[in-house]
Parts: structure tokens; C-alpha cells; sequence
């Protein structure tokens, strides 16, 4: 289910990708996807506070190739999630 949405978060609305700029665009963020082997998973988790915040039971390569990109992607953040409700799938 989460993994529908995030794809068509992807395609739809506008997430950004890699560690250092979900930390930058936090504030922006409506949610966070973060892959299990992010190196920097406790520092994402200190910006986001109280927004939802999903770990991919996939490695860095595996969630980059869900969202479709040709590299591996330690983190993303949810900016808008267009036609998807990822923000709805990663609450529960």
C-alpha cells in the first residue's frame, strides 16, 4: 500500500531525494521515507518531529528503484504528495 502511494507521490507531486536535502527541506516536508540503511536515520528522525515517518524495509538501492531512479535513495522527503494520500498510508 505505502509502496503504491510513494510511486505515485513520485510521479505526481514533488518529493525530494538524499539525506541532505530531506534535513534541509524538513520544515516543508509532509513525510518522510527513509531506507533501512540510511546512515543518517537519527538525524532525519531529530527534523521531523511530529510528521510521519516511514523506514523501507528495503535497502538504498531497492527504494531508489521503487521511485523509479537509476541510483540509491537513503532518504526522501514528501514535499507534495500530489494525486497520492502517502501522507494518509504512512500515519495508518
Amino acid at each position: 500500500m505505502i509502496e503504491k502511494e510513494l510511486v505515485r507521490a513520485v510521479k505526481t507531486g514533488k518529493v525530494i531525494f538524499g539525506w541532505k536535502r530531506t534535513i534541509k527541506m524538513a520544515e516543508e516536508a509532509k513525510a518522510f521515507v527513509i531506507s533501512k540503511d540510511c546512515p543518517n536515520k537519527e538525524d532525519i528522525m531529530e527534523v521531523a518531529k511530529d510528521k510521519p515517518v516511514y523506514i523501507y524495509k528495503g535497502n538504498n538501492l531497492e527504494l531508489g528503484s521503487l521511485c523509479g531512479k537509476p541510483f540509491g535513495v537513503s532518504a526522501l522527503a514528501v514535499i507534495d504528495g500530489g494525486k497520492s494520500n502517502i501522507v494518509g498510508a504512512i500515519k495508518g
